[in-house]
């Protein structure tokens, strides 16, 4: 019984050492290509064997897992957890315009025109556009994203005002709205689309 149990212990800390190996060798890989590359010389070998080979590389500090690059923009939209700033600046944007057209103005409708005005004009705009100039988020951590937000917001406002100012429509409510949920929406797409990519190369 001893004995059986070692020769256990040895083959599965070869097969660990292969594992290692080929993963040295190959470079950066996905556990199917692992698994095809070690059943050349085990043939018996199953998938849940070489999951469990590369858990415990991984917790041994040998390998870093990765998630696998989404195969699609689709794909990519449907990982919620880490767009979720993409939908919550289309939803702030289209919940501001529907509560300032369709609420009356009184409380607790006016609190909460002040919350989503607020956040539309001083927090989305610059934060949707830092997240299309630094696509990776190790580039700068959250808290520098959210700080460097209100002032970039200040300046793409006063650049949308600047320019409606010279259209006939002016610096009114309805132009000020449409051109900033325009510009959110468009710096969001471009964001997203910039994340993908980083995500892909």
């Amino acid at each position: 019984m001893k004995n059986g149990k070692s020769q256990n212990s040895r083959s599965e800390i070869s097969l660990d050492e292969r594992a290692l190996r080929y993963l040295e060798k190959s470079g950066a890989t996905t556990v199917e290509e692992l698994y095809t590359g070690l059943r050349i010389g085990a043939p018996l070998l199953t998938k849940a064997e070489v999951t469990d080979i590369v858990w415990l590389l991984a917790a041994q500090d040998k390998i870093n897992l990765q998630d696998a690059p989404p195969k699609s923009l689709v794909d990519f939209l449907r990982t919620w957890q880490e767009n979720w700033w993409f939908y919550a600046s289309l939803g702030i944007s289209f919940a501001t315009i529907l509560v300032i057209y369709f609420t009356p103005p009184e409380l607790p409708f006016l609190a909460l025109r002040w919350a989503l005005g607020s956040a539309f004009v001083l927090f989305i705009p610059g934060y949707v556009t830092l997240q299309g100039l630094y696509p990776r988020d190790r580039t700068i951590d959250s808290a520098e994203r959210i700080a460097l937000s209100v002032p970039v917001s200040l300046v793409l406002v006063m650049l949308v005002g600047l320019l409606l100012n010279y259209t006939p429509e002016g610096i009114r409510l309805t132009p000020i709205l449409i051109s900033l949920t325009i510009l959110t929406v468009g710096l969001a797409a471009m964001a997203l689309t910039r994340r993908y990519t980083s995500r892909t190369s």
